[in-house]
């Protein structure tokens, strides 16, 4: 499986996002009405038995999952080099300013002589990373990275690859968490402090963006050493980690 992909060819990566207030009634008034609208939707969707409709404040904790009324905060990267894993993190309050960030190392590296990055690897990431990071650098005037950029590419010039999608082999129906790939594999969680669904009140309310960044560095983690059960070699040992 995946003979004819190198691992050193690939960054890893993954995203955290949150709501882009900490509070629905912090809404400039032009995204509350259009959130208001996203919420009706949402909540016809919404088998959750409760005794009332939700309402769009109540749904505002969904908000970060919609690049149009989220925000990036977090993005950790890993590619393997040597028998390590080099791992390295954008993150802050200044969503621009940590995408330019990213962006500059992402073009460096796939433009890079040697030890090139030919491909991206992230978990869910075709429906979500992917196109989240190429939303928000358009909404923050950034360039895309041409390996981000998939117009007028044919599917097989898109080197983005994705976990979740590999697990599938062809059962577009099946959906798997990285929790429960990680489990079968005998994988450390990466859950074992927070989960996504935290990640908005750990940093609007709790203002602890580090826990984030590490929440977020394990998940790299985590696809790093699915990949590598994936082409049957040994898993990354802790040890073997450095962050720069």
């Amino acid at each position: 499986m995946l003979e004819n992909i190198h691992l050193d060819s690939v960054l890893f990566l993954d995203i955290e996002t949150v709501p882009m207030v900490a509070e629905y009634a912090d809404l400039p008034q032009n995204f509350r009405k259009l959130w208001d609208k996203k919420a009706e939707v949402l909540s016809r969707g919404d088998r959750t038995p409760v005794a009332e409709t939700p309402s769009s404040e109540q749904l505002f904790e969904r908000a970060g999952i919609y690049a149009e009324f989220g925000k990036i905060i977090c993005i950790s990267t890993g590619f393997l080099r040597n028998g390590s894993l080099r791992m390295k993190s954008f993150y802050g309050e200044d969503e621009k300013q940590l995408l330019m960030d990213f962006t500059g190392m992402l073009l460096k590296a796939t433009k890079a002589a040697e030890k090139k990055i030919l491909f991206l690897c992230a978990h869910n990431g075709k429906e979500f990373d992917y196109p989240y990071m190429i939303r928000r650098m358009l909404v923050n005037g950034i360039r895309v990275p041409p390996i981000l950029d998939l117009s007028g590419k044919k599917p097989w010039e898109v080197n983005h690859l994705d976990t979740m999608e590999l697990w599938k082999f062809g059962d577009y129906k099946n959906y798997t968490s990285l929790e429960l790939l990680a489990t079968i594999f005998g994988i450390p969680t990466p859950k074992d402090d927070i989960t996504g669904q935290d990640v908005g009140r750990v940093y609007w309310q709790e203002k602890d963006l580090p826990r984030i960044v590490t929440y977020c560095q394990k998940d790299v983690v985590t696809i790093v050493n699915i990949m590598l059960k994936f082409k049957g070699e040994p898993l990354i040992d802790p040890s073997q980690i450095t962050y720069i």
